[in-house]
């Protein structure tokens, strides 16, 4: 029996646009609709109107939208914030994106059609806000700063991470730091490289840096770079604890030892990071905190009872590893 899916395969279309058509929820251009209703002739769909009245009746669902499920990191940040929803009566359905736009305005216009009470989201840009304020859904930003009046957020406190790293190395004797700096498209990125640069101009360093993702792949990537463009580097600053976990692989590859000859400290406090030998020296984010206060300001804007706009920064904390060393 044909589903949803198998009509917006059939049909060209995205999921959330074969929605609105059976739910008669929003306008589809007549070409996409002729298309959708043509799929369902050829496959006999009939929509179930026990399925139908779902959509139109408040759903306690919220959405988590990620942009990748192999972010520990975000994981961690949804566990808690799904224990926070169930707790409080919500389910939490889990969107991962791909890192792809497209997905995540399907996702959102299809939370929407579901009529979500709400999302909690990671991957933030402007169209993707433009997205969101049509949607008209009560909406938290986590791990990024919210951008624009309709939008709350929950974020750590990224400067001071981005300072407490960098001035680490130079107590521990490094005087040539890279830092791996994040995607500067997020606050999350922009504001640890700021507090980098800070630390750099109080000692007098030059700055070095190379621009990288937050997963293991990008890490992998960019690490040959890292010698072939300062060879002289005795201390590296990462985007995440992933990258710092790929930049230890290719540097133990080379032959190279951390923290004897290079020094290395990631960004996160991920469990992984502890496992490893020798272990991350790391700024750890608060993660279930930040997926705890996510839901909680979710909760009010959901009630009426909060701004639509309130930005609320958690502290970050600084663990010694054993990837860096005073000399």
């Amino acid at each position: 029996m044909a589903n949803l899916s198998d009509i917006a395969r059939l049909a060209g279309v995205s999921l959330a646009t074969v929605s609105r058509v059976v739910n008669g929820t929003a306008r589809v251009a007549p070409e996409k609709r002729e298309r959708i209703l043509k799929a369902m002739r050829e496959t006999g769909f009939q929509p179930v109107e026990s399925a139908k009245a779902f959509y139109k009746q408040p759903s306690s669902l919220i959405g988590y939208v990620i942009p990748s499920l192999h972010n520990l990191f975000l994981n961690e940040i949804g566990t808690a914030l799904e224990e926070a929803a169930q707790e409080k009566g919500y389910q939490v359905v889990v969107c991962d994106s791909g890192r792809e736009p497209k997905r995540e305005w399907d996702y959102i216009r299809l939370l929407s059609e579901m009529n979500a009470d709400g999302i909690v989201i990671t991957a933030n840009n402007d169209e993707m806000e433009e997205e969101i304020r049509r949607c008209r859904l009560p909406v938290v930003v986590v791990d990024r700063k919210a951008g624009r009046e309709y939008e709350a957020s929950v974020s750590s406190d990224n400067y001071l991470g981005g300072q407490l790293a960098a001035e680490h190395l130079v107590d521990c004797g490094c005087k040539r730091l890279v830092h791996l700096r994040g995607p500067q498209l997020y606050s999350s990125g922009q504001m640890r490289f700021q507090g980098y640069m800070d630390v750099c101009r109080k000692w007098n360093l030059e700055p070095r840096f190379l621009d990288c993702g937050y997963d293991f792949e990008s890490g992998l990537a960019c690490a040959p770079y890292i010698l072939e463009r300062f060879p002289d580097t005795d201390g590296i600053l990462c985007s995440s604890d992933m990258t710092a976990l790929s930049v230890y692989k290719y540097l133990s590859g080379k032959g190279i030892r951390v923290p004897e000859d290079i020094m290395l400290v990631g960004f996160d406090g991920v469990r992984l990071g502890r496992l490893m030998t020798p272990e991350l020296t790391t700024v750890v984010q608060p993660a279930r905190r930040m997926g705890r206060e996510a839901f909680s300001l979710l909760q009010e804007l959901i009630q009426g009872a909060g701004p639509r706009n309130l930005q609320k920064t958690v502290p970050v904390a600084f663990r010694q590893g054993e990837t860096t060393r005073r000399k």
